[in-house]
Parts: C-alpha cells; structure tokens; sequence
C-alpha cells in the first residue's frame, strides 16, 4: 500500500474505506440521475482505479442505476457512497463521504444540461456557521444526541459515547 491515506465512509459507520491514492479528475455532476442518487442538486465524484479503493469496514449494497452503471450505498443509513460500471477500471467515492472533502477539489462539471437554476448564485446567499446558532437549546439537543460516526475511523461500530 502506497503512502497516501484517504479515508471515509457512511453517515452511520457501517461502511468504511481507505483510498491508497488521491482521487484523479474530480468532478461536479448535475445531471438528473446523480441529483436522485445523492438528493441533492449536484454529486460531486471522486474517481480512483478500483485497486485502490479498500473497505475497511463492512459492505456496499448497490442499486443498478441503468443497465451500465451502479450506485453503492450502505444497508444501514442509505448514506450513497459510489458510482461506477462494473466492468471499469475505475470507481467513483462521492466527495462527501470522505472524511477530508477538501482534499478531493473539483476539476471540471458535467451534466450541465441538469444545473439548478440557482446554482451560478449560491456563493451570493447568506450563511451562518451553524443552521442552529441562533437556537442554542435546539443546537444542544442535536450536538448531544448526534449518531453521526465521527470524520475519523474508530476501532469498534457503532462508536462508544462517552
């Protein structure tokens, strides 16, 4: 295995994986079928050789997207994890899963045909650091029930809470 570590993994922790190199030709799709699979207005898939992709944990469930292509995901939460046809070399991680999204920035769109109307402005909308800051109570009772697994591998799943 190569020097290069890149884990990630599903919302619950069921699923988790290792990429033994960088993804390669990074890419933002809105097509319509990449908005359904992950329920959102845009996928953004990180393509490696499948030998190096390693599950570390658990398996994928896949759902035949089209007679060609496949979509993996876990059983457990239906956190979308990857696409890829089977009969290529190569595997698609969906940038969010990764544990470290900003080492896996986009190198070109596709699918532009399917682009949200509102997607050129969304860096003109206004934001807040947390959806909750202006909640506290709402934010403590989410921050202290999360069952999210955390953005780093644990020896055991589901993780111990403390």
């Amino acid at each position: 295995m190569s020097q290069v570590r890149i884990t990630g993994g599903c919302q619950c922790g069921a699923v988790r994986y290792a990429l033994d190199q960088p993804p390669r030709h990074v890419h933002v799709c809105h097509c319509r079928m990449c908005q359904k699979a992950v329920g959102g207005p845009f996928a953004v898939i990180c393509p490696i050789p499948k030998t190096a992709f390693h599950l570390t944990r658990g398996t994928l469930s896949y759902f035949m997207s089209s007679d060609v292509g496949r979509r993996g995901f876990c059983n457990a939460c239906g956190t979308p994890i990857s696409f890829d046809y089977p009969e290529d070399d190569e595997f698609g991680v969906m940038g969010g899963t990764l544990d470290e999204p900003s080492r896996a920035p986009p190198e070109n769109q596709y699918g532009n045909e399917s682009r949200v109307s509102w997607y050129a402005g969304l860096l003109d909308v206004p934001g807040d650091s947390s959806t909750y800051a202006d909640n506290p109570d709402m934010l403590h009772r989410i921050s202290s029930t999360n069952h999210q697994h955390p953005d780093h591998d644990t020896e055991v799943w589901p993780p111990r809470r403390p």
